[in-house]
């Protein structure tokens, strides 16, 4: 107990008892080997001075034991903060002379096991934490919380003690290995990570993607039986040459992936084809999409559609598509380069690509045509104002501004000019789903869409052939993919997609043809890469917290010792 009046007093000094040293240990482990003699509370800093129980110290050259003392000073070690102030130890040190001659080492100085290391000013718990926090937090954010805690150190300091843990030595690559890229700066330098798939482990960094590089580290680090990769062809050529045993598994996630952007490519270039609704057809689900203007059944008029302007003619943008594509068309047959009809025409050579790849011009034109307007939102409104009496183009288009519309008057008068060949303008009805509706509706199992969904699916499927065959093929390769049956039924699913006319699948299944083996394993074994996914989305997550500032090393150890 502390003595009579010491409340008051600015320094308060306990002498440790035996008792009081077994507390003390217990609440301070790594003090177990010290000989505790006092405790100072001096304002707010809480002082322990100690010394090592031990009657000698091995050589830290030599190892062999000495007792003989040389001389002794006192050592102060940081230690962990306890009720928010911070704890230092005054440990007695006694310097030892070496008695093997041998030994360059003249006299040594003894170490606290557990407790302090040459030249290391901070206790080996509390740089374990410190450490610990920067995996976690980084510099700056590991720094404060550890100043809410009582314990001082500088960024830098949480990093350089990053930077020098220890990392685990890998021998041989695990036995299930994931494999995935990951961006160091999104759209120009990208890394592997590497992942042992029954663990969730972060094996280890590749500061490239190239197949040289995967193939090297495997050759390093032989053992993988089964890759997990994406569909990329570096991986897919490393593999083949650093583990020519391995099955490379394609991971189904993106498979899946690929072919919704196919699918959503076909369902953009036809989705004109639901605008184009017959007069005089009976009521049914088909009502749910688009109704055709009164008037137009009879001839009237010219319908403006995505390929017609409100005068029934031509627009300028598929005339200059069917030009272009005629004109690159006629290039590549006359056997000039892409590179060179992009110097030639004055287009991106993306774009020439494009042009290129496309079975012909209306392929092109589907989307473009199809697209949203931006008086998809006001045409209600119109129509509306037009059955009222309404039907100056110039005072609807000021009521529309007044709305929010910024587009111009022209445009509203393009869009009015049919009404005025038909006794009304038509209700107002539900526009046509947008692309990504209906992709996405294609996508879902059926059992989890509302009956208004599957009901407008079926009209669409009912108007649409192109759609309603590409339904049959995402439902044929999800079921396969579900059941993981694609030993049985790729072969198949490729043959009928092969047959059909749908040139986005027909690329699909020429890419999968490239790479079947991997895609059919990735269909029949349980393996996929969605643990390497949330890997990837762990290193973003480490990348922003270092505010995008950090080397491969610093990023390689932390993501490595992360824990998984």
């Amino acid at each position: 107990m502390p003595p009579a009046g010491a409340a008051s007093s600015p320094r308060l000094v306990w002498d440790v008892s035996e008792l009081g040293e077994s507390l003390l240990t217990a609440l301070f482990p790594h003090l177990a080997g010290l000989r505790v003699h006092r405790v100072e509370d001096i304002v707010h800093t809480v002082v322990i001075s100690a010394s090592c129980r031990a009657g000698g110290a091995s050589c830290p050259r030599c190892g062999q034991e000495s007792a003989r003392v040389h001389g002794g000073y006192s050592r102060v070690i940081a230690d962990g903060a306890a009720g928010g102030r911070p704890v230092l130890i005054v440990l007695q040190v006694r310097r030892f002379r070496c008695g093997n001659p041998g030994c360059t080492a003249v006299t040594f100085a003894e170490q606290a096991a557990g407790l302090s290391e040459r030249y290391r000013r901070r206790s080996v718990p509390l740089l374990g934490m410190l450490a610990g926090f920067g995996l976690e937090l980084a510099g700056r954010a590991a720094a404060r919380l550890a100043g809410t805690l009582g314990i001082a150190v500088h960024p830098a300091t949480v990093l350089r003690l990053i930077a020098a843990a220890g990392e685990p030595e890998v021998a041989a690559a695990p036995e299930v290995l994931g494999v995935d890229d990951f961006a160091l700066a999104k759209g120009q330098v990208y890394g592997t990570v590497l992942v042992d798939m029954r663990t969730g482990d972060v094996i280890d960094l590749l500061p490239d993607r190239e197949a040289a590089s995967f193939e090297a580290w495997l050759t390093a680090h032989p053992g993988a039986t089964v890759i997990c990769r994406d569909r990329a062809g570096n991986y897919a050529e490393g593999a083949r040459a650093g583990a020519p045993d391995a099955i490379q598994v394609a991971d189904r996630w993106h498979l899946w992936h690929n072919l919704a952007e196919y699918a959503g490519k076909t369902v953009a270039a036809h989705r004109g084809c639901l605008k184009d609704q017959p007069g005089g057809d009976a009521p049914g689900p088909a009502d749910t999409l688009e109704q055709e203007p009164p008037g137009q059944a009879e001839g009237v008029q010219v319908p403006p559609d995505g390929f017609l302007d409100a005068c029934g003619r031509e627009r300028r943008l598929v005339a200059r598509t069917r030009e272009r594509y005629a004109e690159i068309r006629g290039r590549l047959d006359a056997g000039e380069s892409l590179s060179g009809i992009s110097r030639a025409t004055g287009l991106d050579r993306k774009t020439v690509q494009r042009f290129a790849r496309a079975g012909s011009a209306e392929e092109l034109l589907g989307k473009a045509t199809s697209r949203e307007s931006k008086l998809d939102d006001f045409t209600p409104y119109l129509r509306q104002r037009w059955n009222d009496g309404v039907t100056d183009a110039a005072a609807l288009h000021a009521e529309l501004r007044e709305q929010g519309w910024a587009g111009s008057e022209q445009t509203v008068r393009r869009y009015v000019r049919p009404f005025r060949q038909a006794l009304a303008a038509p209700d107002p009805a539900p526009a046509v789903p947008k692309p990504r509706q209906i992709t996405r509706w294609l996508l879902t199992r059926p059992d989890h869409l509302q009956e208004d969904e599957q009901a407008q699916l079926q009209a669409i499927r009912a108007r649409c052939p192109h759609i309603d065959a590409l339904a049959g093929h995402v439902t044929a390769f999800a079921e396969m993919m579900t059941a993981r049956t694609g030993s049985r039924d790729l072969e198949s699913w490729l043959a009928a997609v092969e047959a059909d006319d749908q040139a986005g699948l027909r690329s699909l299944a020429a890419g999968i043809r490239n790479d079947q083996q991997a895609v059919t394993n990735g269909l029949t074994l349980h393996w996929n890469s969605g643990m390497v996914e949330g890997t990837v989305n762990k290193i973003k997550m480490i990348k922003r917290q270092m505010y995008g500032r950090a080397g491969f090393d610093l990023l390689r150890k932390r993501v490595i010792l992360h824990p998984a």
